[in-house]
């Protein structure tokens, strides 16, 4: 059976929901909207943080696994299992972050996801407390468990990461896949003012805002999930026009596309946009790699 069949059935797994409602009420409770969530989601670094947050306690604990085969008894493995479990909390913190904002089959690998690395992580603590009598032997027997756990889990991760697409850009591609040239998106007068809307431009779909004579046109899936952004309301955030994701309520800034709040952490792609005798055009701003003139 290929492993993506038994991930597949997790997924699937709706019985989960019920599970996981309570727990999104326990992690929304914990970690509200706001800048210490933004952080967590990473959207100062421009990409998830989670990822590489758990570099560290894994890093820890395979060097603690290489010490206990080399150097039966090590100390130096006991300080490496302890900082490792130290570390994980914080990482485990910024992967609960992003699970409170993604969709139900995410949201049911994630916890199975979750459950694997804390039974992992138990695993590890029972081994941190049987080193400090330097009782390698079942300190390597219980790393080793705790190992096993942490790779079930970290395929889980991968699961989550590339094949369900939990934390990658969803809007990287946009500028790619043009318009290229000048694009015709009807006459200025057809736009309500500051309301957005969508048209099709080319082959992608765009929304458009317009504020007087001036419009400014975004790629309309969203960089977090592919949320139709044309659905979404336009505000004004720390004295700046944005515009609010419907489905988890990213909001981008109208100017350059910008992260203003997550769980979004990649700016939306805006296009350049010109009102041309009475009508609205535009295109990509790249093309072949190259910026627009």
């Amino acid at each position: 059976m290929r492993l993506s069949r038994i991930t597949d059935r997790i997924a699937d797994q709706k019985w989960l929901d019920r599970v996981n409602s309570r727990i999104h009420r326990v992690v929304t409770r914990v970690l509200p909207e706001g800048s210490v969530k933004d952080a967590l989601h990473g959207v100062w670094l421009g990409h998830p943080v989670h990822p590489a947050m758990v570099q560290l306690p894994v890093g820890c604990f395979l060097s603690a696994a290489v010490l206990d085969v080399t150097t039966p008894g090590s100390r130096a493995a006991r300080v490496l299992v302890g900082t490792g479990v130290a570390s994980a909390l914080p990482a485990a913190v910024s992967g609960w972050a992003d699970w409170s904002d993604a969709h139900e089959e995410q949201q049911r690998t994630g916890t199975v996801h979750a459950l694997l690395n804390t039974a992992g992580l138990a695993c590890y603590l029972v081994s941190f407390v049987a080193r400090r009598d330097r009782s390698g032997r079942t300190g390597a027997v219980s790393g080793g468990a705790g190992m096993l756990f942490l790779l079930a889990g970290a395929t889980l991760g991968g699961e989550l990461s590339f094949r369900q697409a939990l934390g990658p850009n969803h809007a990287e591609d946009a500028a790619h896949r043009g318009p290229n040239d000048w694009c015709d998106l009807g006459p200025l007068d057809d736009f309500s003012e500051g309301r957005p809307e969508v048209r099709d431009a080319g082959n992608v779909k765009v929304v458009v805002l317009r504020s007087g004579s001036d419009v400014v046109v975004l790629h309309d899936a969203c960089s977090h999930l592919s949320a139709p952004l044309h659905e979404g309301d336009v505000a004004e955030v720390a004295g700046q026009r944005c515009l609010v994701c419907p489905w988890h309520g990213s909001t981008f800034r109208l100017s350059d596309g910008e992260v203003v709040r997550g769980p979004a952490t990649a700016p939306q792609p805006r296009l350049i946009s010109r009102v041309r005798a009475g009508r609205v055009e535009a295109r990509a701003r790249t093309y072949a790699g190259v910026p627009a003139s």
